[in-house]
């Protein structure tokens, strides 16, 4: 893993696109594109080298900022995916669901590790301590 020097951004978008942009030189330098609904969250994972989307479309996406290429689609979700959030220093992240679950996934196999249910609306966002 690359160091993360905190001198770039990503964002999740409506236009289906998640963008990284460059706070130095204050502009966009990548465009990742693959998801088919409004992206509704995205974050970067601590060593810099992945970013994680979350769509409406019911997947999230990991993806290698170096190849500049989505490296897992994750599936399982019935409905919009909410959020998602990396635990630091680790392969596992976390996703909320419209579907009203939470999920979590093992980001270097793109497998579903555990599913939380209980619930009864919908799950809009998740963090770890």
């Amino acid at each position: 893993c690359s160091s993360s020097s905190g001198t770039q951004l990503v964002t999740s978008s409506g236009d289906t696109t998640v963008r990284i942009w460059d706070l130095s030189r204050r502009g966009c330098t990548l465009t990742l594109r693959g998801h088919s609904r409004a992206v509704r969250d995205c974050s970067w994972h601590s060593c810099g080298d992945f970013v994680a989307s979350a769509s409406m479309d019911g997947t999230s996406k990991i993806w290698d900022v170096n190849s500049e290429r989505c490296r897992y689609t994750l599936h399982g979700h019935k409905e919009s995916v909410n959020s998602i959030e990396f635990l630091p220093f680790s392969s596992t992240v976390v996703t909320s669901s419209a579907d009203k679950t939470l999920s979590l996934w093992d980001f270097r196999t793109g497998l579903r590790v555990y599913t939380f249910q209980g619930h009864v609306h919908s799950c809009n966002h998740a963090t770890f301590n």
